[in-house]
């Protein structure tokens, strides 16, 4: 979906797919558009279908309704952060009010693009990549046994991958009251190329391929090979992603930083 604002033009997509194995699918995910900002969204629902399913979809929905009720005079980074959290009592309450969703919970990452700039709230397992000038960055944390080990020093990122605890989540949207969310934002630049995907494609494609196909002409075309290259290995879990292509100049002053750089602040770690 073609989107922009003066000179500044982007397009975006989003797709899932159940994978070969699971007959239902837990990930939910959008785009969404307004006159001054656009955004991607992923959610990886937990805790069995029902619950996960509903978890996911509550979630991607409530955080979308609430980020376009927030008044335009508050900062984008602070919109999508109340958004998210009012997201996670959804899930929250929901969860304590009906004894079959008991114990629902969800992953999710949301991005919105605003003047040049990129705002993000994560919590989970699925993950935000920048790819600039060929080479690919991972912006989020995983919230994951072996993630925090792996930051600590305490396991290599080749035996993570193995690892039984790599999908054993230390953080999930709809657990507590207040979701303890990662918040992450940069500047973004022509020609970059912004990936969000639940673990189902992560797990299954390393950095270098998914660098790789970033090159791809459009967005659609990256998601659509995404869960493509996730099927071709037997794909069994969910598989989604909701992809950014920045196809014109940021707003003057939004210039892109060197990915030698720090690229990015991140606030509740």
């Amino acid at each position: 979906m073609p989107s922009g604002f003066d000179s500044w033009r982007f397009e975006v997509a989003s797709r899932t797919h159940p994978g070969l194995v699971r007959e239902a699918n837990e990930d939910h995910c959008a785009t969404f558009c307004d006159e001054e900002c656009s955004g991607l969204i992923v959610a990886d629902g937990v805790s069995g279908f029902q619950g996960g399913h509903e978890a996911s979809r509550i979630a991607v929905q409530r955080t979308i309704e609430a980020f376009r009720a927030e008044p335009r005079s508050v900062r984008p980074a602070k919109r999508l952060y109340r958004a998210v959290q009012r997201a996670n009592i959804a899930v929250h309450d929901l969860a304590l009010a009906v004894p079959e969703l008991s114990g629902m919970a969800t992953t999710l990452t949301a991005v919105v693009l605003v003047s040049g700039e990129l705002f993000s709230v994560h919590i989970g397992d699925c993950r935000l990549y920048l790819y600039r000038d060929g080479r690919l960055l991972q912006l989020s944390k995983d919230h994951t046994v072996t993630g925090e080990r792996v930051r600590l020093g305490l396991l290599s990122k080749t035996r993570a991958k193995y690892h039984p605890g790599r999908s054993t989540l230390t953080r999930g949207l709809g657990r507590e009251l207040i979701a303890r969310v990662d918040q992450i934002s940069t500047r973004v630049a022509e020609h970059d190329v912004l990936v969000v995907c639940s673990d189902g494609i992560h797990g299954l494609i390393d950095d270098a391929e998914i660098a790789g196909l970033c090159g791809l002409p459009s967005a659609e075309a990256l998601c659509e090979a995404l869960i493509g290259a996730a099927n071709a290995r037997g794909s069994p879990d969910n598989v989604t992603a909701a992809v950014a292509r920045v196809t014109g100049a940021p707003p003057s002053g939004a210039r892109g930083r060197s990915l030698s750089e720090r690229l990015f602040r991140m606030r509740g770690a």
